[in-house]
């Protein structure tokens, strides 16, 4: 590192503790995640073992109460945390992301009985979750799924396909949203699914362009038996559940946009500083000095928006256009950046032998997931105009 080359990202926490949790993430990240990133992603291999040390570390628990096995932190902190995980590997990241997403059914609607029974071992206990929304006929148009759960007394027999599902085939449990009722969103409920329950099967994982780590594949339902008592919510309540699951969600998605664009202005930071052409290193030409000063702009005012979104949501206030806006600027943010990070490092940025290629690739899944940005877009104009066709 030179002078001025890449630091350490300046974060303002609100305590003392999160800025002890910041650090034991850094360490974390340099020491167990970050060296091995590039050997794994290329050989595809899932990073488990890193998950279990996240949990007996207490971050895959960080944003949900402590009465059950959270850690209680503000998700001003948790998002901070995500982005550290994703600078270092988009899988690792990403994957506490949609941990988290699948927590939040059952910690924001469960019965105390059922968060008493099931959230240890889902916040602290070793386990991975994943969550099924989406549908090979069904992705931007949620409400429209077909999986259907038909009642028989006080159980549940779920049929369907599910697709696009991040952990799919590996997760110990998954929040599913299935049909109980008629068409529409106001026919849909959510369930938890044990991860080896009879009659769930997983596809072979998609073969995707970056996250090859990540395995992400359908899964089938053929007469899956879930007692009620795994029932999260009221019947019918089940769309309204993932929506708010979802706002929430693409805050986490922002955060490794940001991480990812970070990774890569370092990595195109540390590289400009030490090639020399013309007899001068290449960070002293205005051309390049001036890429850089607008990765690191886009950079911060991503950042500086999903943090506005995380505070409103601490707060307990609404941050549904806002978390639309963060994932939407951070994810196009993470794209033009790192394609710039490529640029900057010309032909050896298009080898395997440097990251910002990988950065590059997995920057484009996070314009669609949890959302398009076509969709965000649709959701902040209803926000400020109001529903079409009125």
């Amino acid at each position: 590192m030179t002078e001025y080359g890449p630091r350490p990202v300046d974060r303002r926490l609100p305590t003392e503790e999160a800025r002890d949790l910041m650090t034991l993430v850094r360490e974390l990240a340099e020491r167990e995640i970050r060296p091995t990133a590039a050997e794994e992603e290329d050989a595809g291999r899932f990073p488990r073992e890193t998950f279990r040390l996240l949990s007996e570390s207490g971050l895959l628990s960080l944003p949900y109460d402590e009465e059950f096995g959270g850690g209680g932190q503000p998700y001003e902190v948790y998002l901070q945390v995500v982005e550290e995980l994703a600078a270092a590997r988009l899988t690792v990241g990403l994957g506490v992301s949609v941990h988290t997403l699948a927590c939040h059914a059952l910690a924001g609607y469960g019965t105390k009985e059922q968060r008493a029974e099931h959230l240890p071992a889902m916040l602290g206990g070793g386990l991975l979750g994943a969550y099924c929304l989406s549908e090979p006929s069904s992705g931007s148009d949620a409400a429209s799924l077909t999986t259907r759960a038909e009642r028989d007394g006080d159980t549940w027999t779920l049929s369907g396909t599910k697709a696009w599902t991040t952990h799919g085939g590996v997760a110990d449990f998954y929040t599913v949203l299935a049909r109980t009722g008629g068409s529409g969103a106001h026919g849909i409920t959510a369930f938890l699914v044990p991860g080896d329950a009879e009659g769930l099967s997983a596809a072979a994982p998609e073969r995707k362009m970056g996250m090859k780590g990540s395995p992400t594949a359908q899964l089938h339902f053929d007469g899956v038996r879930v007692p009620d008592a795994r029932r999260l919510g009221d019947e019918g309540q089940g769309f309204a559940i993932a929506l708010s699951a979802l706002d929430s969600g693409r805050l986490g998605i922002a955060a490794c946009a940001v991480g990812v664009a970070q990774a890569a202005l370092d990595e195109a930071l540390s590289y400009t500083a030490e090639r020399r052409q013309f007899g001068r290193p290449l960070v002293d030409f205005q051309g390049l000095r001036f890429m850089l000063a607008d990765m690191a702009t886009q950079i911060e005012a991503g950042r500086a928006l999903y943090l506005t979104a995380a505070r409103l949501r601490d707060a307990g206030l609404p941050f549904s256009k806002e978390a639309a806006m963060a994932k939407l600027f951070c994810t196009d943010t993470a794209m033009r950046v790192t394609t710039d990070a490529v640029q900057l490092l010309g032909g050896y940025g298009y080898t395997l032998d440097f990251p910002v290629e990988r950065y590059m690739r997995e920057a484009k899944v996070l314009q669609i997931v949890e959302g398009t940005n076509q969709i965000q877009r649709m959701v902040i104009a209803r926000h400020l105009a109001g529903p079409e066709g009125r």
